[in-house]
């Protein structure tokens, strides 16, 4: 299967010619962010607080890396179970995100998110943290250095391989009959 190249100043526009299935190998930036970010990222919303990233057409990487080895830009990096950020999706999608990054199906509520917004939901290969690892050239916390792994961070990918899993018209690999 051939992979679309696509830089994540770009995802926004084209989301449309993205389908469910479709293999991409993306490059530019996305900043990680788990269950924990996520609910303090939605704390500083109610609050009316500044976050820790612009999040108009940002990429969230639902990832919690592991402590950085000498001479390597992060260690292991694989993505966690997307499922548990889908309470704070919707918000986070109606404010701008373009895009999300992890492993696992969505609920209807982000599933609907994502086509209302024109986003798209890219799924990475669980279980391959070391291997995606090496797709990351920088890696800078930006936010809530005390959750320690579960900080936010700021990503510099290149060619890092995902799956559309779910397009901006609603296609949805987990639905797919084959």
């Amino acid at each position: 299967m051939e992979s679309i190249r696509l830089l994540t100043d770009d995802i926004r526009k084209s989301a449309p010619l993205l389908k469910a299935g479709m293999r991409v190998l993306l490059s530019g930036f996305v900043f990680t962010a788990r269950d924990a970010a996520h609910r303090r990222i939605v704390e500083c919303i109610d609050r009316k607080k500044a976050l820790p990233f612009d999040i108009n057409n940002a990429i969230v990487y639902y990832a919690g890396p592991t402590p950085t080895p000498p001479r390597l830009a992060i260690g292991s990096c694989g993505p966690t179970t997307s499922g548990r950020m889908d309470v704070y999706t919707p918000t986070l999608l109606d404010m701008g995100l373009a895009g999300m990054i992890g492993k696992g199906e969505r609920s209807e509520q982000v599933v609907l998110a994502i086509k209302r917004n024109r986003a798209v939901y890219l799924c990475a290969v669980g279980g391959a943290g070391a291997l995606a690892s090496r797709c990351v050239k920088s890696c800078e916390e930006i936010a809530f250095p005390d959750m320690g792994c579960e900080s936010v961070k700021k990503l510099e990918i290149c060619d890092f391989p995902l799956y559309v899993a779910v397009d901006c018209h609603g296609g949805n690999l987990f639905t797919i009959k084959s």
